[in-house]
């Protein structure tokens, strides 16, 4: 008892520190406390869709997606990329049920097209891992900031061009996601598409990721309960490429203490196919546990902010031309 006493106070004080919980001897540390055999599942039959599938996190959740049988489409933008992570998905997984489906998420014409077009019956998982962290301001093909397009808007919209796909699923799971980054900030939608301000690439990020963890919240209340499982979630700080390419001083200076692409999908594949997380719906989590969302108080959104943002993202989603100035 006084063992389990004192490495649970231990446990608390480095999950505090923040540097010892999101790194790679954090996610050792809590993987003592996973359960054993919940990944032991079968599934054949079942259809995983997941973006930002050609490398880092996305290779890694479809790779493990596969070698259970499930029938992986990777969803990428850059075909060459995503071409040659369809071949070595195959050839490390040994299965012929992964495709490749060239989409970019922050193109909402392009969403629709892909979702009116997957001829699959159902679809049994979704994962949002696509992600973007440009230096300076882009727009999408609608002319919207293209961290908030990818991140929030290209979700929102993919999620409910499949919602009868999933519906027809008998356990759906949708996952997004997101980062620790989100943290810092609280809900706003005050220029969310950066006009009036000078552009801040890591503002940007993060402002999207925390829109992320509130937009699981709100998909969550918009299917009937029990049908779907929505949640979002962060792999801590996992040696991606899109790390080593985006953060290149971060990468630099925490490069012998980031967990690996593997670790950081973890939390994602548990979502998407363990039976403990069936039902829990809406929630965030971080290394098969739920977290609060929120470790600074001032972060806390309202009602009506959420509210904001669900009207922010059907009013930006519904139209069928793109536009190429919105108003933020």
């Amino acid at each position: 008892m006084t063992t389990r006493i004192l490495r649970a106070g231990l446990d608390r004080l480095l999950d505090a520190s923040i540097v010892c919980s999101f790194d790679r001897s954090g996610y050792l540390r809590h993987a003592t406390g996973f359960v054993p055999g919940d990944l032991d599942v079968d599934l054949t039959g079942r259809v995983a869709l997941v973006t930002g599938a050609n490398s880092g996190i996305g290779f890694e959740t479809s790779l493990a997606l596969a070698l259970r049988g499930a029938t992986v489409w990777m969803l990428c933008r850059d075909p060459g990329r995503g071409e040659r992570a369809l071949q070595e998905l195959r050839h490390r997984s040994g299965s012929r049920r992964v495709h490749l489906a060239l989409l970019d998420v922050s193109d909402l014409g392009a969403v629709r097209e892909f979702a009116a077009g997957f001829r699959a019956a159902q679809v049994d998982v979704l994962v949002h891992n696509a992600g973007v962290l440009p230096d300076a301001r882009i727009e999408s093909a609608d002319g919207h900031e293209l961290t908030l397009a990818t991140h929030v808007l290209g979700p929102w919209q993919l999620t409910q061009a499949l919602r009868p796909k999933l519906l027809a699923a008998c356990d759906a799971r949708v996952v997004i996601v997101s980062s620790g980054g989100m943290y810092t900030q609280r809900l706003s939608l005050e220029d969310c598409e950066w006009r009036r301000r000078p552009y801040d690439g890591v503002a940007a990020y993060a402002q999207t990721k925390r829109m992320q963890v509130v937009m699981a919240r709100l998909l969550a209340g918009n299917f009937p309960a029990g049908r779907v499982t929505v949640s979002a979630m962060h792999p801590g700080w996992a040696d991606t490429p899109a790390v080593r390419s985006s953060l290149p001083r971060f990468w630099s200076a925490m490069r012998g203490r980031l967990r690996t692409p593997a670790e950081g999908a973890d939390t994602v594949v548990w979502l998407a196919a363990s039976p403990g997380a069936r039902g829990r719906t809406g929630r965030f989590w971080f290394d098969r546990a739920e977290r609060s969302a929120h470790l600074l108080p001032w972060t806390q959104e309202s009602s009506a902010d959420r509210a904001a943002l669900e009207a922010f993202c059907r009013r930006h989603t519904a139209t069928r031309r793109a536009r190429r100035q919105v108003a933020a």
